[in-house]
């Protein structure tokens, strides 16, 4: 969730080279390298919160306010994320979603060999995981976030590792990489259910995936947006319509939106992948496995074993 980068050049981030892959960018769109210094131990950083619970309210939000109202909701709430999700998550796992889905069992990018000496961009990294697990099999991947905070916890785990790798902070419906720059991409719950243009974020992916380029993201399951975000009974009973796509917001006292997720249906999806020039070639519902027995927001055993929580969706570029 975070990125920047100069054309022509292949800058320094501090956690590698980036690929000469940046295109011409303009002063909104201009992302940033990450050479801020790593944050200490989540949680040692004092919180900035104004003690005033935001107002949760169902109503339009556009890609201008859903960037930013998402990009500070991040940067606020990286360190509890982390304390909260960090041990689940591992610090160089690749985890799809909540139920536990591992790559490694899973094998959506391919065969785990064949990810040696790839070009693989991670979309809403976060502490950026998935990308050290990825450059652990060889690959070269580039690890790209919104958020600032998210980006300097994923400084603060590869901090004396050897493996290295670009983090790079910007939107992710302005790629800052030249076209055909990337052999895959991928986005584990990043990214994709915030943003209110789904179909302009996966153009750009396409746009810098070379052809026969393989696109992997997760996101909540469609169907859980008819029921409550509720992991114990009061989360298996229908309480909105499922085909309602106005966006979920919370909004302070003004009426200024602090987190935005946007709701499409399985056949939005399906359409949204396929107007953006992708050819879906499998959808994933995982199960929930007997071994998860934690609670993750919404997540549970008890709904994971009665309704899907995830949706993974599986595309290839023609």
């Amino acid at each position: 969730m975070i990125q920047e980068h100069e054309a022509e050049t292949a800058p320094e981030t501090a956690c590698g080279t980036a690929p000469e892959t940046t295109p011409e960018t303009t002063p909104e769109t201009t992302p940033r390298t990450v050479l801020d210094a790593p944050p200490g131990e989540p949680g040692e950083r004092p919180g900035d919160e104004t003690g005033t619970e935001p107002e949760a309210t169902r109503r339009d939000s556009g890609a201008t306010e859903s960037s930013r109202a998402n990009r500070g909701w991040w940067d606020r709430n990286a360190d509890d994320y982390q304390i909260e999700h960090g041990t689940f998550l591992g610090d160089d796992r690749f985890v799809w979603c909540p139920e536990g889905l591992d790559e490694v069992e899973a094998g959506l990018l391919g065969p785990q060999e064949s990810l040696r000496g790839l070009d693989i961009l991670e979309i809403g990294a976060g502490a950026a995981q998935c990308s050290r697990w990825l450059a652990a099999q060889g690959a070269r991947p580039v690890a790209l976030d919104l958020s600032h905070r998210q980006l300097q916890h994923a400084l603060r785990i590869g901090e004396g590792r050897s493996l290295s790798f670009p983090l790079v902070e910007a939107d992710a419906g302005t790629l800052p990489f030249r076209d055909g720059s990337f052999d895959l991409a991928c986005s584990a719950y990043g990214a994709i259910p915030f943003v209110a243009d789904p179909v302009g974020v996966f153009r750009e992916v396409r746009r810098v995936l070379r052809p026969g380029g393989r696109w992997v993201f997760s996101v909540t399951h469609p169907v859980r947006w008819a029921f409550p975000d509720e992991p114990g009974p009061e989360g298996l009973s229908v309480a909105a319509s499922y085909f309602d796509r106005t966006p979920y917001v919370e909004q302070d006292e003004e009426g200024r939106a602090v987190y935005v997720e946007h709701h499409r249906t399985v056949g939005d999806r399906v359409r949204d992948v396929v107007a953006a020039g992708f050819r879906l070639i499998d959808l994933v519902e995982p199960e929930w496995p007997a071994w998860n027995t934690q609670e993750w927001g919404g997540w549970s055993p008890l709904r994971g074993n009665l309704i899907p929580g995830t949706a993974i969706f599986v595309c290839e570029r023609d």
